[in-house]
């Protein structure tokens, strides 16, 4: 699928520098609990247990003992049912919607999140339709499918509003829609990006806030991404998820702690635990966002 302009650029930066959760993107070099240094090959099954790991640390109140983001995805409510990842990265949670009995079906506009999927499912022994489709024009008819997706990637959309009007139109009358977006009403973007880059730094100067987002979101360490555009909250229920009804958004801050800490030192660990919880659900830096469609 050839992508020419913004989405071009979206989709080459993504497939040389995909989300494999190590220090950089696109390292396969972990460092782990204890401390040493593991490095392991793309695509092998290490890789994948690696990966994963990683990530469900960074989502440790998202899991269930049996379940990872089990208090988030409704798995039982959809076991059988037709469900789509819209941005399926490197499979991971494609992966648990399978093994939790949905019939998945997975796209992602950059080919090598598709073939790291289709070799992690053929890897542990899964089924599932995983092929490489634009968030903006889903390749299904409407009205497809009973629960629909995206984690973390529709902010990199040029449109978002038009790739989540997609996930209105493929999902089945009654059925729900999932999405994590990231909140430009966070600490990581006020004091972060803001601030930090945008007064401190002068970078301002040169970059509006869109360029700032995309150079200090993802991938700052690589001279950051092409797009990302964080979202507020008032955005979400008056705009792109308007036309969904029983609209729900949960604040999720495991960011905001490191970000203290970076103000003094372990001074996360200092405050009061109710307190820190109470700043971290309104000013972290992911918004879950649920809506189902009307039926």
């Amino acid at each position: 699928m050839e992508q020419t302009g913004i989405k071009g650029r979206i989709r080459d930066w993504w497939a040389n520098a995909p989300m494999t959760y190590a220090e950089r993107h696109g390292d396969v070099e972990y460092t782990r609990p204890d401390g040493t240094k593991e490095k392991v090959a793309l695509g092998s099954r290490r890789f994948y247990e690696v990966a994963d790991e990683r990530f469900y640390s960074w989502n440790t109140q998202l899991h269930l003992p049996d379940q990872p983001f089990g208090r988030m995805f409704p798995y039982d409510r959809y076991r059988g049912k037709r469900v789509l990842e819209v941005g399926c990265g490197m499979g991971c949670m494609a992966m648990n919607w399978a093994r939790n009995g949905a019939d998945m079906t997975a796209v992602d506009l950059n080919p090598v999140a598709i073939q790291q999927t289709r070799q992690r499912f053929e890897l542990f022994g899964l089924k599932g339709a995983i092929n490489e489709a634009d968030g903006e024009l889903l390749p299904f008819e409407d009205a497809t499918f009973d629960y629909v997706y995206s984690w973390g990637v529709l902010h990199h959309s040029p449109n978002t509003r038009k790739s989540i009007a997609e996930l209105l139109r493929v999902l089945k009358p009654g059925g729900q829609a999932g999405v994590m977006l990231y909140h430009r009403n966070s600490i990581l973007f006020d004091y972060t990006v803001r601030w930090v880059e945008g007064f401190v730094n002068m970078e301002n100067v040169f970059l509006d806030e869109t360029e700032l987002a995309s150079r200090y979101g993802d991938g700052g360490r690589e001279e950051g991404n092409p797009h990302t555009w964080p979202v507020t909250e008032a955005e979400v229920r008056g705009d792109l998820f308007a036309p969904y009804q029983n609209v729900n958004i949960a604040v999720l801050g495991a960011d905001v702690p490191p970000i203290l800490n970076t103000w003094r030192p372990n001074f996360a660990s200092r405050m009061d635990q109710e307190k820190l919880d109470a700043l971290a659900s309104r000013k972290g830096w992911s918004l879950w966002i649920t809506g189902d469609k009307p039926s």
